[in-house]
């Protein structure tokens, strides 16, 4: 879904039938101010732009995605059609609440990386319908996407892997049938099946919930046979965490804690009647 037809689809699920307000109130010129009353990283400029863009309305943006936000700023200021800017209001702030929720927490994890040479990732553990938009909030807050679908690269989770009892006769079936630049990553929960992946011919090789130790025996076995294979590490990463995860060597981290568990930032947007023209 393009970012259009997904702020024309989310505006029409407040608006229903028809804003109520509209039949007891007459067309009037009005302006907004949207600011900020928490401390963050700002995302959803993209979105907001584009439900603004479908009204007759303006939008003079004070602040860029990415950009850290604090109490008191001023986000935006609107004008146009007020009982435009009334319907369009709940909308607007949903979008640039969720996604900047995403990119403040997305942004605490690559803090705490302090500048460590690995890769932060997301997961596909996002709302139903929200993919795209809140990938784009994660890379907002300064992290990197990984895949978006089941079509775009081919992994092997566990529960694929209790179906298989030859590996590596399934990523050769796999080097065949895959288009020609799709990878292939194993998730492995033991150091024996980390390198069992590894020479089955796994591009990129999952760490799943293994401990330090063992992910930095992976990464020295990786290193030594292997050092054309992507070592990812994933589960149980928190902010207190990371920076130790990284430290083991692996090359990208994944949480879907960057998404699932951030909490949205508080925006507010204030509206007065213009007087005079616009």
């Amino acid at each position: 879904m393009n970012i259009k037809s997904f702020v024309k689809k989310a505006l029409k699920e407040d608006l229903g039938r028809g804003d109520l307000f509209a039949l007891v109130f007459d067309s009037f010129e009005a302006k907004a101010r949207l600011t900020c009353k928490d401390r963050g990283v700002f995302a959803g400029r993209l979105y907001a732009q584009a439900l603004v863009d479908i009204t007759n309305c303006e939008i003079t943006w004070k602040v860029e995605d990415a950009k850290e936000i604090a109490p008191g700023d001023l986000l935006a200021e609107l004008r146009g059609d007020g009982l435009q800017l009334l319907q369009i209001e709940r909308t607007l702030l949903n979008i640039l609440q969720h996604a900047s929720g995403i990119a403040t927490q997305t942004n605490r994890f690559v803090k705490a990386l302090d500048g460590a040479d690995v890769r932060l990732l997301d997961t596909r553990k996002t709302r139903p319908l929200l993919r795209s938009f809140e990938k784009y909030a994660v890379r907002c807050g300064g992290g990197s996407n990984h895949r978006l679908g089941l079509d775009d690269a081919l992994m092997l989770k566990d529960t694929h892997l209790a179906l298989i009892d030859d590996l590596k006769a399934i990523i050769q079936k796999a080097r065949k049938r895959v288009p020609f630049t799709a990878t292939i990553e194993v998730e492995c929960e033991s150091i024996q099946k980390a390198k069992e992946a590894m020479q089955a011919g796994a591009d990129i090789v999952m760490c799943d919930n293994m401990d330090l130790e063992q992910m930095a025996e992976v990464v020295a076995f990786k290193n030594k046979n292997f050092p054309h294979v992507i070592l990812e590490a994933s589960g149980n990463v928190t902010v207190e965490r990371i920076a130790d995860i990284a430290k083991t060597g692996v090359d990208a981290i994944s949480a879907g804690s960057l998404i699932h568990h951030a909490t949205w930032l508080d925006f507010s947007m204030k509206m007065e009647p213009c007087h005079g023209g616009r």
